[in-house]
């Protein structure tokens, strides 16, 4: 007897407060919600088609995370990317990839192809206008090189900065639509580096590559 596909009903959605959280990040992430908008749980609501309960949920959510400041009775105001927090995510980023870029040396063959994979997602990414996507795709050519050094901690750490990286990320690549194609330029360097062994090389392009955000701080990126 052939099976019974299961009814569009019998489908189980995200409960409404995570689909409110998703919304919301996904659309600051994107600059849908630039830093300074003022959410209002209404609006929210609407948006999703959801009750103003799960709204709440998520905004308390967003706000632990560093994305909203929650003001009672107005809404929930999108927090600008500050030079300070941008300082700091170029520091930690530096102190964790230079390391690991040097451990990811002799690179495994896993890695490489796993980076060239990348590499042209980004590069496809790119040509199609997909900031979004692109600064996701570039977040996970970093990871996979510092998840390659098999140091559980370091990886959750630099998981941490992953959000962060995605707002300053995407506000490059629409600023400067130029920087995109630097950037592919670079991660291939790092890709022949890591490839040819060469450890100091590959260390050298990281560290001009993440300090280039160094510009963002002093307001030399906007």
């Amino acid at each position: 007897m052939p099976s019974v596909p299961p009814s569009p009903l019998a489908v189980k959605r995200p409960p409404a407060a995570d689909r409110v959280y998703d919304h919301i990040k996904r659309s600051v992430l994107e600059r849908r919600y630039e830093g300074g908008t003022l959410l209002t749980e209404g609006e929210l609501a609407e948006a999703v088609g959801v009750s103003r309960t799960p709204v709440r949920e998520a905004l308390l959510k967003l706000e632990v995370e560093g994305l909203i400041k929650l003001y009672p009775k107005k809404g929930a105001l999108v927090l600008a990317v500050s030079a300070q927090e941008i300082a700091d995510v170029v520091e930690t980023r530096l102190l964790v990839e230079e390391h690991s870029v040097r451990k990811a040396v002799p690179a495994p063959a896993s890695l490489i192809a796993r980076l060239e994979e990348l590499l042209t997602l980004q590069r496809t990414q790119a040509e199609a206008g997909d900031f979004a996507d692109a600064a996701s795709t570039d977040r996970c050519f970093h990871a996979e090189i510092v998840r390659s050094g098999g140091n559980a901690i370091l990886s959750r750490l630099y998981d941490q900065l992953r959000d962060r990286q995605l707002r300053m990320g995407v506000a490059v690549m629409h600023s400067h639509p130029d920087r995109i194609a630097k950037t592919l330029t670079e991660h291939k360097e790092i890709l022949d580096a890591l490839r040819s062994g060469d450890t100091e090389a590959a260390v050298a392009v990281v560290r001009r590559h993440v300090g280039w955000f160094s510009n963002l701080a002093r307001g030399e990126v906007r």
